[in-house]
């Protein structure tokens, strides 16, 4: 549940150790802005504080009404700006605010402001320091469970998401492996095909050059030589010449056995 509290001047001053802390003019533009902010004039309440802070920059009443205003201006979550305006304007002050007597209501709208944002485990901060400030603080109670209960329901959404990312990054790592392996068994598959076709190639060219040869000799079996007639002419020549020698070793043996036959015929 949204609801703001603020701090009035009227208790702002209670709140001040040094008595010349603020200027006149410095509680005159405060008390304006308290005016036009009760009238829901949220602009001129915005114009009113942000000149009590040309004056004083630390002013606390100032400070921190400013950043309700920021905060009403805002429209809620409309105007990420102005929300951003009043966590700076709640933060100048948060010491201060801390150790003064309106802590509870300071970290109550503090938490309100990280609600605005969807800042859960900042609010559930905010809640519980506003809750040690005023425990009896229903309002405080009921948003500290509702912020508690979202940031529990952040956090398993979260680890939700991561466990899908990881799913999901393990389900990619699997198919570029599967991918990888059929890259490679495709590859595999074609290097054999490349292989055999080769092999093939080869055995196909030695059957061929073997029919070639065998048909080669077959030719040359087939044909007779062939002699030029000189050749043939010393070849003859040299027939006739060995058929003489034989002849003359014949004729010479026969002489030799007439002689000696007549040898005979004498004794």
């Amino acid at each position: 549940m949204i609801k703001l509290k603020f701090i009035l001047s009227a208790a702002l001053l209670l709140l001040l150790s040094v008595p010349d802390a603020f200027s006149q003019a410095d509680r005159r533009q405060v008390r304006a802005g308290n005016r036009d902010f009760k009238k829901e004039d949220y602009r001129s309440a915005d114009v009113d504080y942000r000149k009590a802070l040309l004056k004083d920059s630390t002013s606390l009443a100032a400070n921190y009404n400013l950043a309700n205003t920021c905060y009403l201006l805002a429209g809620g979550q409309k105007a990420v700006g102005s929300l951003d305006e009043a966590s700076r304007f709640y933060a100048a002050v948060e010491e201060k605010a801390s150790e003064s007597g309106h802590a509870a209501d300071y970290w109550f709208n503090v938490g309100d402001l990280a609600i605005a944002r969807k800042d859960w485990s900042g609010a559930v901060d905010a809640f519980k320091k506003s809750l040690l400030a005023n425990p009896d603080d229903l309002d405080a109670k009921e948003n500290y469970i509702y912020a508690r209960k979202k940031m529990e329901d952040q956090q398993n959404n979260q680890d939700q998401n991561q466990n899908q990312d990881q799913n999901q990054d393990q389900n990619q790592d699997q198919n570029q492996n599967q991918d990888q392996q059929n890259n490679q068994d495709q590859n595999q598959d074609q290097q054999n095909n490349q292989d055999q076709n080769q092999n093939q190639d080869q055995d196909q060219n030695q059957d061929q050059n073997q029919d070639q040869n065998q048909g080669g000799g077959q030719q040359n079996g087939q044909r007779e030589p062939q002699i030029s007639p000189q050749a043939a002419q010393q070849m003859l020549q040299a027939i006739q010449a060995k058929e003489k020698e034989t002849q003359d070793k014949v004729n010479k043996e026969k002489a030799l056995m007439l002689k000696s036959r007549e040898k005979e015929k004498n004794w």
